[in-house]
């Protein structure tokens, strides 16, 4: 394992850490009582490691692979795509103030590698991204693993195993620092989870897991402290990213202090993650279009909202599709599925595809996720839809032409068993191919293509490398239909040329006998064609 904080330990720390928050992550919830007792923070820890992870991961599958360069790219690109995944998906108060941890650790391991140095200019970034910090949270314990840091001698992994037993001693502590946490005899949940990403970080350097604990926790005491005032906290969390300048957002920051509380700001460099607890989620919003540009705007209730309308009745069986266009977006809902849109660039995290079996709301549900680079992210959805009683079934689709075959046999009559296997089977009889444009010079299975070659990818692999792209499509089609089929599905993107889809149809029809095609308008997607062969 390696020994210093390069690109391949932060990987490492970025796919160990969402492991473990993954394992801890209905522990941590479950001792979540404040700021607000929502039962979310491990959730939430979670979400916004995923996806700094994910980013981590583009880099590298962007970066050029041998013979051309090593496969690694540089640390700074990844310590980048870290921090910066972590503040576009943070999630949550505790996922906002893991963003910003992560972020001032890139600031400097980007710059000299030094892991002490990282852990304070973290904690020292957290801390100023806080309205109004309160000892006894994840900001404490933060402090306390950069101060153990920094009495270390030795190794990065050294340093990581201080930082943890640091922010492990701190973390037993916050129950007497926080009246909360006292009364209800835990630790803090953000707390918690940062324990559980220094734990992370230790393996990733050291290649071993810290070791626990041997002597039992000491209960906590219910301390005698004044009690909390009776009237109820803000009704509304309201976290959205924003494009703004570093005055705009100093004014921002003084508005939304005025209307409520947990205030937390991250970020820089002209975006950032905006987090608030208000009763005026539309003002806090306002208030953001006034300092920028806001977007990705999530506003969350914090009181369960069932009685709003009659619950409906639950549906023996569904399917969730994930689709890559708005066009098969429609499709898919026309033919009874539940949908969630992966955008370009984008890609849906767990809890969307958990929250979309729970949106389904029926005792059974089959995943198709569409994309071969979804196939963890997938499986960490089902495992928690099944921890809540749901019996879910996940196909390996590993494009949305798979999907639409899936679909197409998806009998809701039938066994749930029998009905799996008849959608996996269609699935698999799919292959499936795609047209897309080189962004950068790299080295594919075809050979070496430039910036703005057309690329046709049949089953993942580049196998064409054209500069046309009615041509490479036609060659694309012909190697496949080769192998015999007997239905060509083509979906197009929004900006495809208007003809393409009628010179492809009549290449068909005229190479290809006895062969069928069918036609869908895919909207905005990563790719101008899609195409699956039955």
């Amino acid at each position: 394992m390696p020994q210093t904080l390069d690109a391949v330990a932060v990987r490492g720390w970025c796919a160990l850490a969402l492991d473990a928050l993954g394992r801890d992550r209905e522990a941590i919830d479950a001792i979540n009582v404040y700021p607000v007792a929502d039962g979310d923070t491990g959730t939430n820890l979670y979400l916004t490691m995923e996806s700094a992870a994910q980013a981590v991961e583009a880099v590298f599958a962007a970066y050029p692979q041998p013979p051309v360069y090593a496969g690694v790219p540089p640390t700074t690109d990844v310590v980048r795509a870290m921090a910066h995944g972590a503040l576009i998906g943070a999630r949550g108060n505790s996922g906002t103030i893991l963003a910003q941890l992560l972020r001032g650790m890139a600031e400097v391991v980007q710059d000299d590698g030094d892991l002490a140095a990282a852990l304070d200019r973290a904690a020292a970034a957290a801390y100023l991204a806080v309205a109004h910090p309160v000892e006894g949270t994840v900001l404490t314990v933060a402090t306390a693993a950069a101060t153990a840091a920094r009495t270390a001698n030795g190794t990065p992994a050294a340093v990581a195993q201080a930082a943890y037993a640091g922010a492990r001693d701190a973390l037993d502590a916050t129950p007497s620092q926080l009246a909360a946490l006292g009364r209800a005899g835990v630790v803090d949940a953000g707390g918690r989870g940062l324990v559980t990403v220094l734990g992370a970080l230790v393996q990733a350097l050291s290649g071993e897991a810290p070791t626990a604990r041997r002597d039992a926790p000491v209960p906590v005491p219910v301390l005698d402290c004044p009690a909390e005032a009776e009237t109820a906290g803000p009704a509304f969390e309201v976290i959205y990213l924003l494009e703004a300048d570093d005055a705009a957002v100093d004014r921002l920051r003084a508005r939304l202090d005025r209307l409520g509380d947990s205030l937390v700001v991250v970020g820089g460099d002209g975006l950032w993650n905006v987090h608030v607890h208000v009763d005026d989620a539309g003002a806090a919003v306002e208030a953001g279009v006034e300092a920028g540009r806001p977007y990705r705007i999530r506003i969350t209730h914090f009181e369960q909202q069932a009685a709003v309308e009659p619950p409906r009745e639950q549906a023996q069986r569904a399917v969730v599709a994930v689709v890559p266009g708005e066009g098969l977006a429609g499709l898919c809902a026309d033919a009874g599925a539940t949908t969630v849109l992966a955008r370009p660039g984008e890609p849906p995290a767990s809890g969307e595809l958990v929250e979309a079996i729970r949106r389904a709301h029926a005792r059974e549900v089959v995943l198709l996720p569409n994309d071969a680079e979804l196939r963890h992210t997938a499986a960490a959805a089902v495992e928690q839809a099944r921890a809540e009683g749901i019996r879910v079934a996940l196909i390996p689709t590993r494009a949305a032409v798979q999907g639409i075959a899936a679909l197409a046999v998806h009998a809701p009559d039938r066994r749930f068993d029998e009905d799996v296997v008849a959608m996996t089977s269609a699935a698999g009889a799919t292959r499936h191919a795609e047209l897309a444009v080189a962004e950068r010079q790299s080295w594919t299975m075809a050979g070496v293509c430039q910036a703005g070659d057309v690329l046709g990818l049949i089953d993942g692999d580049v196998v064409v490398i054209g500069q046309d792209l009615a041509d490479t499509a036609r060659t694309v089609l012909d190697r496949m239909l080769a192998a015999g089929g007997e239905l060509v599905t083509l979906v197009l993107a929004a900006d495809a040329p208007p003809e393409l889809a009628a010179l492809l149809e009549s290449h068909v029809g005229k190479a290809h006998l006895a062969v069928d095609t069918v036609v869908y308008e895919g909207g905005r997607q990563g790719v101008p064609l899609l195409i699956g062969v039955e």
